[in-house]
Order: structure tokens, then C-alpha cells, then sequence
């Protein structure tokens, strides 16, 4: 497809902001705001729940760089040849801000440094998860906004009207050009990065409908989000036509979401009977160490 699409999304054929000499890469930046848009709505959900608003960031200074590690670890290990293959460039692994962040080990390991950040603040973690998960939906979906400025994670190509327009990217971050000086247009494809960002803002909505109403116990918020962003990644995953790993035909991503969903569903289940998410002026959590002063709001 070489003709232009009567109606299409247009892609940026450069993925990095010069602010003067310095360059600042769009996929980092978007990263850094979805974690400050989820740091600040973790600390008014805390609030609520009678804590220390400030205590979000102390806790993130540990989730977050065992996420943005977790995350990392887990792209390399599932996509070792850019790494380690034939022709690999073995530094490049440690390139996060060129993109390739795994949402499992991200999750996975930045659940670790959030339970330590609570442990050191006397925190119950399901309330800070609880209070968490509705921004990390949201920061999930501003991540995908980077993904569109490295023009990738699209699907089949397509002639809907919001068909999303792939340029061939350089490793620089800038288009390729023909001999006329215009940048090569891949093709017209479904943009799953779109899809996926409004899946997570529709997660984030759900949970904090559903908080706000009362009915979620202590932890199912949490369990919410990991049973519903596998639902649709699944079907993401499914249409997008980017080279990946597979087991027996699937993407292991694939595989991945649903061991997540089965793990989601199970927890929401076992949490079913937790206490009500507490209020402000209640007793802390059973789960915050009992040394450990609550902090007060």
C-alpha cells in the first residue's frame, strides 16, 4: 500500500525531542510522565485511605527502579536476539530509554520494591497496591504513546479510517528517506499501541467506579487489574504482526496473559471476604508490621 490513505493516523517519522544539543527521546519522556501522573493519583487514593498522601513517592522511589529492572529483564530474556543473537549488540540491553519494557517483569518485580518501600513505611501493601493500580493502568496507557513515536506495536495492515501510518525507522530514531527526501511509509496497519492505551484507561475507570462505590474488599482492586489488562492484551497480542517469540504458535505474551488472568481471577476470589479498603481514621492493616507506626494524613 504506497498511496496515502484517504484518512489514516500519521506517525512522527522522529522519535527523539531536541531541547537544543540535548536530545530527549519521546519513549522515555512518556514513561516518566505516566509515572508522575501515577505517583500523584496514588497519593490522593491514599489519602483517602488515611495515610500520608507523600508516602506514594517514598514507596515508588523503591517500585518504580525495580519496575523500570523488572521490566527490562523480562524484554531481554523473551527477546534475546537483538541482544545475544547473530549480529546482536550485547550493551544495547541496558538501552531502556530506546524502548523494550516487559509489563510482567515490570509488574513482578515492582511489586517487590512496593512491598519493601511499605515494609520501611508502615504500610499495608494491599492498601498501596489498591491505591496504586488505578494510575499504573493510566501511566500503562501513557507508555503507549512512546510506542507511537518509535512507530511500533501495530497490527495487520488495514484500510479502516483510523489505520495507523508506519514509517522505516532508522536505529537513530529518525525515518528513512527515498531519493526524493520524503520518508518511506511501511504501510497503513491497526494501531494496537491506541488499542491497548484505551484498554488501560478503561481499567483504570472501572476500579476507581468500583473503589469509589464500595464494593471491592481489601486487595481486589489489585486483583482487578491483574485479572482485566491480560483480558485484552490477549486480543492485542493476537493482532499484532511484530516478530516474537512463540510457544507451540503463541506469542509467549500470549501465554503469559493468561497464566496472569487465571492468577488474577484466583486472587479476587480469595480476597472476596478481606475487610472493607479502610477509611480515613481507621486501624492499619493486619499486614503492616506491627512496630511500625500508621502514618496520618
Amino acid at each position: 500500500m504506497t498511496a496515502a490513505l484517504p484518512a489514516s493516523i500519521p506517525s512522527p517519522t522522529s522519535s527523539i525531542l531536541w531541547l537544543g544539543p540535548l536530545p530527549l527521546r519521546a519513549y522515555a519522556l512518556c514513561i516518566l510522565a505516566g509515572i508522575a501522573v501515577a505517583i500523584w493519583l496514588c497519593g490522593r487514593r491514599l489519602a483517602d485511605r488515611g495515610y500520608d498522601p507523600d508516602e506514594a513517592l517514598n514507596v515508588a522511589y523503591w517500585g518504580v527502579p525495580f519496575g523500570i529492572l523488572g521490566g527490562r529483564i523480562y524484554h531481554v530474556i523473551t527477546t534475546p536476539q537483538p541482544y545475544f543473537g547473530e549480529g546482536g549488540r550485547p550493551l544495547d540491553a541496558v538501552k531502556i530509554w530506546e524502548g523494550g519494557l516487559g509489563i510482567w517483569g515490570a509488574v513482578a518485580l515492582g511489586a517487590v520494591g512496593v512491598w519493601i518501600g511499605c515494609r520501611r513505611a508502615g504500610i499495608s501493601f494491599l492498601d498501596y497496591a489498591d491505591a496504586a493500580v488505578p494510575g499504573v493502568a493510566i501511566a500503562q496507557a501513557m507508555g503507549r504513546v512512546g510506542n507511537y513515536f518509535n512507530n511500533e506495536l501495530y497490527g495487520e495492515p488495514t484500510t479502516v479510517p483510523w489505520a495507523l501510518e508506519i514509517h522505516r525507522m532508522g536505529s537513530d530514531g529518525q525515518a528513512l528517506r527515498d531519493a526524493a527526501g520524503q520518508p518511506i511509509v511501511e504501510g497503513y496497519f491497526h494501531p494496537t499501541f491506541l488499542y491497548e492505551a484505551i484498554w488501560c484507561l478503561v481499567m483504570a475507570a472501572i476500579i476507581l467506579l468500583l473503589d469509589r462505590r464500595g464494593v471491592l474488599r481489601r486487595g481486589q482492586s489489585l486483583a482487578l487489574y491483574v485479572l482485566l489488562y491480560p483480558m485484552g492484551r490477549i486480543v492485542f497480542e493476537l493482532m499484532r504482526t511484530d516478530p516474537a517469540n512463540r510457544i507451540l504458535g503463541l506469542r509467549v505474551n500470549v501465554w503469559m496473559s493468561m497464566i496472569v488472568f487465571l492468577l488474577g481471577v484466583t486472587l479476587f476470589w480469595l480476597w472476596r471476604r478481606n475487610p472493607p479498603r479502610p477509611r480515613g481514621g481507621e486501624e492499619p492493616a493486619e499486614d503492616v508490621p506491627p512496630t511500625a507506626e500508621r502514618p496520618t494524613s
